[in-house]
């Protein structure tokens, strides 16, 4: 394996695992509050990309659609939160994972009878298809652009939670949601606003993530929604920040396996990767980073 293949490969896991970790952050952040999945997070990324769709058939610029989706995303985010999670605040572990499951399949089946079960297509701009040389490297214009925001997402993200008011609110509920309370936290609006947070980066996420695709399913929220929990899994339930260390972790794993593995045992990459983070997880069971060792 030459330096320069080596080198490439790099340069590609670094961007698939910006993807991975933006949209795992969104997951952890309801985590990381409550305590709990949100397993239709996937499908905030399906309805960003079919609201781009909608938009675009109809002469709407692809950033403009973009921006649009993104805030989509977090509407129906925010409306998850008021519908599914809120009325059940004080019900079990199960009865709430269940309701996510629920306003999943209500998604899914809504888009299915409302536009179509077939897929849709998106036109991506051509901008973002081409190849940028660097010495003996090339590299992809969408792949640096998904480095590039997830990148500034992240670090913006880290800003506030370090240096607003209700960043250091949101990261004392996530050390300890009960004590968070009794020092004058206001529970509903730190649940609200991590929602707000969770729709807004799998918002963005989900423009990425349709960009590399190219297109879009009812079911297509499901890729995002494993990839999250299995990179959260990995970092360490609760953790933003092992959210992010499970992402880039995650990629790197994929791409070394792709490279590595002869073509006829690459359709099982998925799988293997679910192997070797059952062995990171014998090895280390809390992740790689523990919730009490967070800033």
């Amino acid at each position: 394996m030459t330096v320069e293949l080596i080198v490439q490969q790099v340069i590609n896991a670094l961007s698939r695992g910006s993807l991975y970790a933006l949209l795992a952050l969104g997951l952890a952040m309801v985590y990381s509050v409550l305590g709990l999945m949100n397993f239709a997070y996937g499908e905030l990324v399906t309805v960003t990309g079919y609201t781009m769709w909608f938009l675009m058939v109809r002469g709407i610029s692809f950033p403009v659609a973009a921006v649009i989706g993104i805030v989509a995303a977090t509407v129906v985010s925010l409306l998850t939160e008021l519908t599914a999670f809120h009325p059940l605040r004080r019900a079990s572990f199960a009865a709430i994972l269940f309701s996510s499951f629920a306003v999943s399949v209500i998604i899914q089946n809504l888009i299915r009878q409302l536009i179509s079960p077939r897929p849709r297509g998106i036109r991506i701009p051509a901008a973002l298809d081409e190849v940028v040389r660097l010495g003996p490297f090339y590299i992809g214009v969408l792949s640096l652009v998904t480095f590039a925001l997830s990148l500034a997402v992240m670090i913006l993200l880290v800003a506030f939670l370090q240096r607003s008011r209700w960043g250091i609110a949101l990261r004392a509920a996530a050390a300890d949601f009960e004590v968070a309370r009794l020092v004058g936290v206001r529970a509903n609006r730190i649940i609200a606003l991590s929602f707000v947070i969770s729709g807004l980066l799998a918002g963005i996420g989900g423009v990425l993530w349709v960009s590399r695709i190219g297109g879009m399913t009812p079911s297509m929220g499901l890729t995002p929604v494993l990839r999250s929990f299995i990179a959260v899994v990995i970092g360490g339930l609760g953790t933003l920040r092992g959210a992010v260390v499970g992402g880039f972790v995650l990629a790197f794993l994929e791409v070394a396996l792709h490279v590595l593995l002869p073509s006829w045992a690459r359709p099982f990459i998925d799988a293997l990767s679910l192997v070797v983070v059952v062995v990171i997880l014998y090895i280390s069971p809390e992740g790689l980073i523990r919730k009490e060792v967070e800033a």
